[in-house]
């Protein structure tokens, strides 16, 4: 894949060459190279962008701007050097000593007095330098299986495994307590890009292109932990199903507080009560009164996850979310979009899990918090399942970003021999690389695949009137506390089959500016001309998608800023109007949205890489 197919056919950033080898630059050693900087205030914008140099180096170099230079292995390169394309401009971003570069977890917590889980995050240090990963020689692939048919022996290996966790001492790297607080500390601030020359700026995970690989790489040390904890070099974890009818409530093992009278370690005492009751999970969820009939909710369940692999999933960008570089703060990166699952089914789960009773939505409603529901594995290897079955469908545009800024980007995890280990991205492509996969039933055609909302009857339809405004006729930014419609232009109307197989058509939406502290979610439809009385739902053709962001700021109404994108060619297709000139586009808030305001709403056309 080109770099160009991240960007719109308009363009006119040069590609920059890229490889996709693992081996394309030369790891880092193990311990931190080139200059450290200092983070100092500084009591202006203007002069916050800057890199804070040391006393001593202030001798060489004068404070520059930070989108200007590169901290660099040992040295210092400036961007002229290098081509246009912004990713460029810094290096990847890069996790340092996770034992002694840590700081109490500061993100994250609307009430940070009521927190019911500890904001102390940091790892146990055991004085180990960094080693490089090496991938394993494993005789055997593990093989991760569906929660909900599990036999016996995997069920309980697997409760055995995690109570053999939560029996070790909460400061051993290993136990549970050090398990949860490692997506604490990578998700609510607990480190910083000291190691690329950006103290100031805290590593996040969501919301960027970070999340997928970030999260398999968590789950492949939890694995392999889990296993040596119970002495099974093959053990595999299971996988929330959640993507197949019969997968879709919250397995039966994770229900029951006690089994044959002792504790279940795999119950949560931090979930909703009610969903857990009801089971069947909302893959779309943001309200409690929903009251969708059972078999609806499957059949709006399996539109979701079509829509965000395929419709919503249909190019690099869109799929994994936007770049995020050395210099970038956290959400409001370069490219300030998240990517379709992590936008839909992932985010959706978290909530649906999670008890809004609590204070911050704790355990799984919250990142800080997540790792301490064990729901939250199985749910995260559904999740990365998602990326495996993305690739599988062999479609133009699913192909994995061959940038050097993400294939080079990195973390550090305690390994099952309590060794510290630097990963990066370009080694977590490859599952027969790491040796696990997931088992899928034999000859299986999954069935959200063929759950592509049915075309729109078009006597339903009434015909476009003229009474919404077009986008250049309204002023930007506009808040979302009402339902919000507008006429945008297409960029084309009408195409062949071989121009739609060149390039998506994408609907954009900029600027979402949210307060971060609360659950936030609107949804998005697109060319509603329905008739009166006739209401659209997420398993209709008209719905778009949703935007919707868990938790994950600390400081009093901090707001930030995100975007997000939605694939138009077959939503357009199937509502009869991929002849119009203008789509109109329906924004309808659902939660949070009282403050929450958009600066620009676009179509563009989005080429695509070949598989």
């Amino acid at each position: 894949m080109s770099s160009s197919s991240l960007l719109p056919l308009t363009s006119s950033f040069t590609s920059l060459p890229s490889t996709n080898t693992h081996r394309a630059i030369k790891t880092r050693t193990n311990q931190t190279q080139g200059f450290r900087v200092s983070c100092n205030h500084a009591p202006d914008n203007q002069n916050d962008k800057k890199l804070i140099l040391p006393e001593a180096q202030k001798l060489v170099l004068p404070n520059v701007d930070r989108r200007n230079l590169l901290v660099g292995l040992g040295g210092l390169y400036t961007a002229t050097n290098l081509t246009s394309k912004p990713s460029a401009l810094a290096l990847p971003i890069t996790t340092p000593d996770i034992t002694s570069i840590c700081k109490d977890s500061c993100l994250g917590f609307k009430n940070a007095e009521g927190a019911i889980r500890s904001r102390k995050c940091c790892p146990p240090s055991l004085g180990k330098t960094i080693k490089d990963f090496v991938f394993p020689t494993d005789k055997k692939v593990r093989m991760r299986w569906p929660a909900h048919a599990g036999t016996k022996e995997q069920v309980g290996k697997y409760r055995a495994a995690i109570q053999a966790m939560r029996d070790l001492p909460d400061d051993h790297p290993h136990s549970f307590a050090s398990q949860a607080k490692i997506h604490c500390a990578y998700c609510n601030g607990g480190y910083t890009q000291v190691d690329s020359g950006f103290p100031c700026n805290d590593i996040q995970v969501h919301n960027s292109w970070l999340f997928f690989p970030f999260h398999r790489w968590y789950l492949y040390f939890y694995e392999r932990i889990l296993g040596k904890l119970i002495n099974d070099p093959d053990f595999a974890l299971p996988f929330w199903k959640w993507d197949e009818p019969a997968g879709m409530p919250i397995p039966e093992m994770f229900v029951p507080e006690t089994i044959d009278g002792k504790p279940n370690s795999l119950y949560d005492v931090y979930r909703n009560a009610k969903h857990i009751k009801d089971r069947i999970v909302d893959l779309d969820y943001y309200d409690e009164d929903k009251n969708i009939p059972d078999k609806q909710q499957v059949l709006c369940n399996l539109s979701t996850v079509y829509r965000d692999l395929v419709r919503n999933g249909g190019d690099t960008l869109s799929f994994f979310g936007g770049v995020y570089v050395a210099g970038d703060d956290p959400v409001e990166n370069g490219a300030k979009s998240v990517g379709s699952v992590e936008a839909g089914c992932h985010t959706a789960v978290h909530l649906w899990v999670g008890d809004s009773k609590n204070p911050n939505h704790e355990d799984m409603g919250n990142f800080y918090s997540a790792g301490y529901d064990p729901a939250f594995y199985i749910h995260h290897s559904n999740v990365d399942r998602m990326w495996k079955l993305w690739k599988e469908l062999s479609l133009s545009g699913h192909v994995d970003p061959t940038e050097t800024d993400w294939l080079n980007a990195s973390y550090v995890f305690y390994d099952e021999n309590e060794d510290l280990v630097r990963v990066y991205n370009r080694d977590s492509v490859c599952l027969d690389m790491l040796k696990y996969n997931y088992i899928e039933n034999s000859k299986e055609v999954f069935p959200w695949r063929n759950s592509r909302p049915e075309k729109r009857d078009k006597n339903l339809q009434v015909a476009t009137t003229g009474d919404v405004k077009k986008v250049d006729q309204i002023k930007f930014p506009v808040t979302l506390n009402n339902i919000f419609k507008v006429r945008v232009k297409r960029p084309a109307v009408s195409r062949s089959a071989e121009e739609k197989a060149k390039a998506n058509e994408v609907l954009v939406i900029k600027g979402i500016r949210y307060d971060s502290e609360k659950f936030v979610k609107f949804d998005v439809f697109v060319n509603d001309k329905l008739k009166d009385g006739v209401f659209t739902t997420p398993c209709d053709p008209e719905y778009a998608g949703g935007f919707a962001q868990i938790p994950h700021s600390g400081m009093k109404n901090m707001f930030m800023e995100s975007s997000a994108r939605f694939g138009l060619t077959e939503l357009l297709e199937d509502t009869h109007t991929d002849g119009d000139e203008y789509a109109t586009v329906t924004l309808v808030p659902r939660t949070g949205c009282e403050d929450l305001t958009i600066r620009k709403i676009e179509i563009i056309l989005v080429r695509v890489a070949a598989f």
